[in-house]
């Protein structure tokens, strides 16, 4: 590409569109190699200059430097992993595998710069004599403990093998999480009207539109995504059906072809393990949780392990009933992993009269996204205002601005709420731009991607109660990029403890199973009719039904997560093997499947964000169930000051404490573990 194309690129510009939204309708996939290698370069430069800068070290000339340096890069790649993850192609993915090892290489090379780390060294020794407030010197903190951390004390012979460790590790993670995308996209179950027993209407016509989709006119197709999946093996009456489905899921990243994860598994935790041994840790597990609210392997563990105990046995339990109900019924068989979800959705019928098939049609998702938005409206004044003239990636993209109480611009929110085959499975938030001061009173772009089944043509799209709960805890995320209130980049928004960064977002879903949010926005699609009260009870009353199953699913993958990051020397790992035997070493129930088995627990492998990490969502779920106590002590869930100390410490503070410290800040005190296993009916 000539100077001119570079020039002209519009990944390079500064926007002029309305909020700087990304001028989506001018990028083109052949825009971001040139763009982001243009990039790189350019904060290579920058980061030369500050690291040969001739004057003395100051925080300005070497901190502040740091933080304003890299804009095009931040920008650029911002755009490319956010269409990655939400809207990809062949194009783009091969653009991913050739920069994984570049960004990486350029992000080490920073890290590992001596002369640029001299300088923060230096300033931060002289610390207590520099005339900081205490967000600077927070961000001088974290700047030295991030550069100790990725090997900049470090030997020259051991620089260089982390240089080479980020590189591999970077290009594996992202074939990694290109092989369970390809099993997702390329598996599909085609079916006839007499495969459909079961199957409730909304779940019919969004196997129907997927058959369209797909090439199978006038056919069914169940697939991979969790939309697709998980309500087809809740109310599949064929189990020969169910078995296909779950097996698929369950498999996918082991087909033993090209798409086959197990190598990278093993190769990823090798180069974890022997990464943290350059940096003086006992195991990857040490070193990740050195820096976390929990501090040691042992308490993450000790956690789970408190946990896992009333869980398993709860889940036994469960187990027995859904037998007996199998049984009942004329089933000749064992309750099996792919029976689970159809049996007790059945039990929770017969014992709350309440299926997801009468609840559903109460949760619009129209509604359920103007519910989050009304409970930030009450708690933090927040106002959402729809604005189709922006520019959207993709058209089921939908956009709104953000005012607060006093009509001042926030940011801009995206969601983008419906499965396809170019995205990947979950639910996550990001961003397009973050939250600063610095460079100016700069206003977040934050976007929420979830995979929900979208309806046919004229039907209003409906949740499940765990899809709505799901869109209430990536909304709290969402809530904590908008509502970010600091001055430097480094500590904005979600860049928080990994143990940290799930409460404010697991808090936020406490407000969804409030009557004073279902009486308002669960109206009935059809005749506009409040959820009837009864029901609302019903929901309460069922809302500890099956935890046994969903603790266990969840602290299982937790456990091996972390066992299989304690490991201090690793040689020809066997993925399938470990599995096995730790699921054995804790009892795990034979009909219960890890909630994300190795080969696609992308959480985990796809980057290390999650890796040694995935512990995080209970350590984070003890906060969260003991911080809404605080609005039920004071008698209002949408209390004022409650609500303004939970925005201040929580939500608008970023990484400006530490979580400890801006948890009591909010609380008053240290959190009680006790909450949560009330919460989940464990206690």
């Amino acid at each position: 590409m000539t100077s001119h194309d570079i020039a002209t690129n519009p990944l390079l510009e500064t926007w002029d569109t309305p909020f700087g939204m990304p001028p989506f309708d001018r990028i083109r996939t052949a825009h971001f190699a040139p763009a982001l290698k243009a990039a790189l370069a350019a904060h290579d430069a920058e980061i030369a200059a500050i690291a040969g800068n001739p004057e003395p070290p100051t925080f300005a000339n070497t901190i502040a430097a740091l933080e304003l340096s890299g804009r095009a890069l931040r920008q650029a790649a911002a755009v490319f992993y956010n269409l990655a993850g939400a809207d990809t192609n062949d194009e783009l993915q091969a653009v991913e595998r050739e920069l994984a090892p570049l960004m990486a290489r350029h992000r080490t090379a920073m890290f590992l710069n001596e002369d640029l780390f001299r300088r923060i060294d230096r300033l931060a020794a002289d610390a207590g004599s520099l005339d900081l407030d205490a967000e600077a010197r927070r961000v001088l903190e974290r700047y030295h403990l991030a550069f100790t951390r990725n090997g900049a004390a470090l030997p020259e012979a051991s620089k260089a093998r982390l240089r080479k460790i980020a590189e591999r590790l970077a290009s594996l993670g992202t074939q990694f999480a290109q092989n369970v995308l390809a099993d997702e996209k390329s598996w599909e179950m085609v079916l006839d009207e007499a495969d459909l027993a079961g199957l409730p209407d909304e779940l019919r016509s969004a196997a129907a539109q997927a058959a369209g989709e797909r090439g199978h006119p006038g056919r069914y197709v169940i697939t991979l995504s969790r939309s697709s999946i998980e309500p087809f093996l809740q109310y599949s009456a064929r189990r020969d059906l169910r078995e296909q489905a779950f097996r698929a899921w369950t498999g996918r990243g082991e087909s033993g072809g090209e798409t086959d994860n197990r190598a990278i598994i093993a190769e990823m935790v090798a180069l974890r393990a022997e990464r943290a041994k350059l940096l003086g840790y006992n195991s990857f597990a040490h070193f990740r949780l050195a820096d976390s609210m929990a501090g040691t392997p042992e308490a993450a563990l000790d956690l789970l392990r408190t946990v896992w105990t009333p869980a398993r046995a709860r889940a036994e339990a469960e187990q027995a009933r859904l037998q007996a109900l199998a049984t009942a019924e004329g089933g000749n068989f064992e309750i099996a992993a792919w029976d689970w979800r159809y049996y007790a959705e059945k039990l929770r019928a017969a014992e709350f009269d309440l299926d997801e098939g009468r609840l559903k049609p109460y949760l619009q998702l129209d509604k359920v996204i103007e519910a989050a938005f009304h409970t930030a409206n009450r708690l933090f004044g927040l106002s959402f205002t729809e604005r189709p003239d922006l520019p959207r990636y993709h058209p089921d993209v939908r956009v709104w601005e953000v005012r607060d109480a006093d009509g001042g611009h926030v940011g801009l929110f995206l969601g983008d709420y419906f499965a396809r085959p170019s995205k990947r499975s979950g639910a996550w938030m990001s961003g397009f731009r973050g939250q600063e001061k610095l460079a100016g009173d700069i206003r977040p772009i934050i976007v929420n991607v979830m995979n929900f089944a979208k309806a046919g043509d004229g039907q209003p799209t409906l949740l499940s109660f765990d899809d709505a709960r799901t869109l209430f805890h990536e909304f709290g995320h969402a809530l904590h990029g908008l509502m970010s209130d600091v001055t430097y980049p480094l500590l904005a928004g979600t860049n928080v403890s990994r143990d940290f960064v799930e409460f404010p977002s697991q808090l936020y879903e406490h407000w969804l199973e409030r009557p004073e949010i279902l009486e308002r926005f669960a109206v009935h699609y059809r005749s506009g009719e409040p959820m009837p009260a009864q029901m609302l009870e019903r929901l309460k009353a069922a809302r500890t039904f099956n935890q046994g199953f969903a603790t266990v699913e969840y602290v299982a993958s937790a456990l091996v997560d972390m066992e299989l990051h304690l490991l201090g020397e690793v040689s020809g790992l066997d993925i399938g093997r470990f599995e096995t035997e730790s699921l054995a070493r804790i009892g795990m129930p034979k009909a219960i499947v890890m909630r994300h088995r190795p080969p696609h627990f992308a959480h985990i492998f796809s980057g290390d964000g999650y890796a040694a990490g995935y512990y995080s969502y209970m350590w984070s779920e003890v906060l969260d169930a003991d911080g809404f106590r605080a609005f039920e002590e004071a008698g209002d869930v949408f209390d004022p000051a409650t609500a303004r100390r939970l925005r201040d410490h929580v939500y608008a503070a970023g990484f400006r404490k530490e979580p400890a410290e801006a948890y009591r800040a909010f609380r008053g005190r240290a959190p009680s573990p006790q909450a949560l296993l009330e919460k989940r009916g464990l206690a």
